[in-house]
């Protein structure tokens, strides 16, 4: 019995030496960082164009924005890979997730970002259940490969917020006016392939038709512009991160073949310019009264009339 209870001691002392050991050594770690962040301290501008030019690649623009709707408008943001481009770059950041513990069938996980030079930090706790919402029921995880993905996809929105929490909001602005800026004007590719590989992508990965697509933007997409492909574009990195739901974009009950309302107005002022042309061209085919000459015989003016008269008389 003294043995087992020695043995016991003797692992919780070395239990509390190893936690104490890392401990320390996390201890270290951070004042390492806080020393180097105050020997080099960031340029401002500089970070400031870092962020500007990464933005300029078509491909961060396309999945730097997402959109949601709220209360019958449209939100609009920066997503999670953007926010990360901008700790990256704006320097001397430590951000990341942590999974603090597992017990009970759920995770407790923490979301950071820290700027190391001005001391200002961003935290949050949250919680993630093993489980997942399927069609058929709720499914519980136990697969650690599985419980890992889950805790990832619940704390990437955390890491945005803390991100974002920390970053001036002026340069999150810019970030993402050159962002649109790119993804308008630095279309790889025709307009009409990218918007077929859209909905292919939209069909594939969320199960929406293009008729719910067409039935959202109100016209078909043989119609849609640079912009409306800007705001596909973020519906989808919308649903990709979470943000929003398919129920929140996309109505269920679309008829396979809806009309067009662009296609319709279309047709009505082309119905239009064609009754105008055709009324004059009815109008040209009728003489005018001007054109009609009475045939009264030879007129008095003529000088071989006069000239026969003259005989005549004679």
């Amino acid at each position: 019995m003294n043995q087992l209870q020695n043995q016991y001691q003797q692992q919780q002392s070395n239990g509390g030496a190893i936690a104490q050991a890392q401990s320390s050594r996390e201890m270290e770690e951070v004042k390492g960082q806080i020393f180097m962040a105050r020997q080099f301290p960031r340029n401002v501008f500089q970070s400031e164009q870092r962020i500007l030019d990464n933005c300029k690649r078509p491909s961060l623009a396309q999945s730097a924005v997402y959109s949601y709707p709220r209360g019958g408008t449209k939100v609009e943001g920066p997503s999670i890979r953007l926010a990360e481009v901008l700790a990256q770059n704006w320097g001397n950041v430590s951000f990341g997730i942590k999974e603090l513990e597992q017990k009970n069938g759920e995770s407790v996980a923490m979301a950071y970002a820290w700027d190391l030079e001005t001391n200002v930090r961003q935290e949050k706790v949250f919680y993630v259940p093993h489980i997942r919402y399927t069609k058929n029921g709720v499914k519980k995880l136990t697969d650690p490969r599985d419980i890992y993905e889950m805790v990832a996809n619940n704390g990437a929105r955390r890491l945005r917020a803390c991100i974002l929490g920390i970053i001036p909001g002026d340069v999150v602005d810019k970030a993402v006016e050159e962002c649109n800026r790119t993804l308008s004007g630095n279309g790889q590719g025709p307009l009409k392939d990218r918007i077929s590989n859209a909905l292919v992508a939209f069909k594939e990965q969320h199960r929406v038709t293009q008729e719910q697509i067409e039935e959202r933007f109100g016209y078909n997409v043989d119609a849609f512009t640079e912009r409306d492909l800007l705001d596909l574009i973020k519906i989808f990195n919308s649903l990709k991160d979470g943000m929003s739901k398919v129920d929140d974009w996309f109505s269920k009950e679309v008829k396979p073949k809806q009309e067009s309302k662009l296609t319709e107005a279309f047709e009505q002022d082309k119905e239009k310019d064609t009754k105008k042309q055709e009324k004059p061209s009815k109008q040209a085919d009728k003489p005018k009264k001007e054109d009609v000459k009475a045939d009264d015989g030879p007129s008095l003016d003529d000088p071989n009339t006069q000239e026969l008269l003259f005989d005549e008389i004679k």
